[in-house]
């Protein structure tokens, strides 16, 4: 690469800002959370619709594509070489969740800023990535390797997109996800999900009603519960929400006393500045006198995100501490049911920390299991060298690989690492109400990317 290409690279990505914007508003639009399967559509009409909607996009700028029965499709740009270099970037979503101040799949704009569920995670990096493609190729640069945009429809659930994909394709073995920040991610930690269930106590509290949560891997921002009881009851929820200091309502009706929590929601993954309205729940019930398996979540998890109380605390120098975060609580035919999402420094032995997690919920049946190994790009690879490298040419600024509890397409790659979207200093908004990019930021981001696939691919 030199600098001739990579000027008309950028000034073609500056050109096309609204051609980006009017695209990913139409992608947007589509509410691409995973449902029902039905025929052709493993994750459901939406997310199949969306995948559709993508690849046409792709084909309309002149690409090659291929869809994988609905699990997955691509985009390549063919170089001198089949060896590829891969961006695996997602079309499906995280429900809305509450707190939204405009409706969460009509894109609204507000001068250079587009708000809606999946313009940061992950569907504006995405077409970045896109974009930046079709300004190599319209600038006519010759390329030595192929790239390869791969676009999976099931990143936010159970990955089954990843698993048919390499199934049926060969994966490239080096790239990158547009799905975390800059300036680049090259240690992901492992994860450790458990869910569980156990009868509910007939002494003590009775909880009526207690359905909170939708994803495992999102920290709730409400929980509300119906409880036995009256005046005296909600009298103690109002006591206890001024010792602690914590925002708790309670509300009489005719099937019992209302109690909501108002937590601050987030990624599992970031639990700092957030508050789980489940461990508040859980805390309130505990000292309204509730009994069982629900006051043994209380004991063990509470308010933590650290997991000290279930005997799992503990970090490492490079990846930092686990966090935990329980993401689903809910109420059915007097069984409460519950899920962990564990991210472990990559030092920690997962197993050992599944066995000591589980003997902390004695009572509980354990419904399922799921360990995913963490992984790690050295530093001094070409692929973080020039993924740094185009970083700070295009943005001006410096900076070192990082790790994040956070989960990328990046570990399916033998050398994958997470190379944005977000900047240093952004709010970071995935998984969260009002969620939104920046435009100028989402053409700065495509500039990036061109320049590192350029250094990776360019004769």
């Amino acid at each position: 690469m030199n600098r001739t290409q990579n000027e008309k690279v950028n000034a073609l990505l500056e050109s096309w800002k609204e051609d980006y914007a009017t695209m990913l508003n139409r992608w947007l639009s589509i509410p691409s959370l995973k449902a029902e399967p039905q025929e052709h559509a493993p994750f459901g009409p939406q997310v199949r619709r969306m995948l559709d909607t993508a690849m046409q996009d792709a084909q309309a700028m002149g690409f090659e594509t291929r869809i994988f029965d609905g699990y997955a499709g691509d985009v390549t740009l063919q170089g001198a070489s089949d060896e590829a270099i891969a961006v695996l970037a997602h079309l499906d979503v995280v429900p809305a969740g509450d707190g939204w101040k405009t409706d969460p799949f009509v894109p609204t704009r507000v001068g250079d800023r587009i708000y809606a569920r999946g313009t940061g995670d992950d569907k504006g990096p995405a077409l970045c990535s896109l974009f930046a493609m079709k300004a190599i190729r319209e600038a006519g640069i010759p390329l030595r390797r192929s790239i390869r945009l791969i676009l999976g429809c099931d990143e936010e659930s159970g990955w089954e997109d990843m698993n048919y994909y390499t199934s049926h394709t060969q994966m490239p073995e080096v790239g990158f996800s547009p799905d975390a920040s800059f300036p680049l991610i090259n240690t992901e930690k492992g994860m450790l999900g458990i869910a569980a269930h156990a009868k509910v106590a007939s002494e003590g509290l009775q909880v009526k009603e207690l359905m909170t949560g939708e994803r495992t891997n999102v920290i709730p921002g409400e929980s509300v519960a119906i409880v036995e009881g009256g005046e005296e009851i909600a009298a103690k929820v109002r006591a206890y929400a001024e010792k602690t200091g914590l925002p708790y309502s309670a509300e009489i009706t005719d099937r019992g006393v209302r109690i909501t929590a108002t937590g601050i929601p987030g990624h599992s993954a970031y639990p700092e500045g957030c508050r789980n309205a489940i461990g508040m729940m859980l805390l309130v019930l505990k000292e309204l006198g509730v009994q069982g398996a629900i006051r043994t979540l209380a004991d063990v998890y509470g308010c933590e995100h650290n997991g000290a109380s279930l005997g799992i605390a503990c970090k490492d120098r490079i990846s930092g501490p686990l966090t935990c975060n329980m993401g689903i609580l809910h109420l059915r035919n007097g069984e409460i049911h519950c899920t962990f999402d564990n991210r472990c420094p990559i030092e920690a032995d997962l197993e050992h920390l599944r066995d000591t997690l589980i003997a902390h919920i004695p009572g509980f049946t354990i419904d399922s299991v799921k360990m995913t190994a963490p992984h790690h790009v050295p530093e001094d690879s070409e692929l973080v060298t020039c993924l740094l490298a185009a970083y700070t040419e295009e943005s001006g600024l410096t900076g070192a690989p990082e790790s994040t509890g956070g989960g990328t397409y990046a570990k399916v790659l033998k050398q994958g690492v997470a190379f944005g979207a977000g900047f240093p200093g952004d709010e970071d908004l995935a998984h969260q109400a009002n969620e939104y990019v920046d435009l100028d930021k989402m053409i700065l981001s495509a500039k990036i990317y061109a320049n590192a696939l350029l250094r990776l691919c360019a004769e």
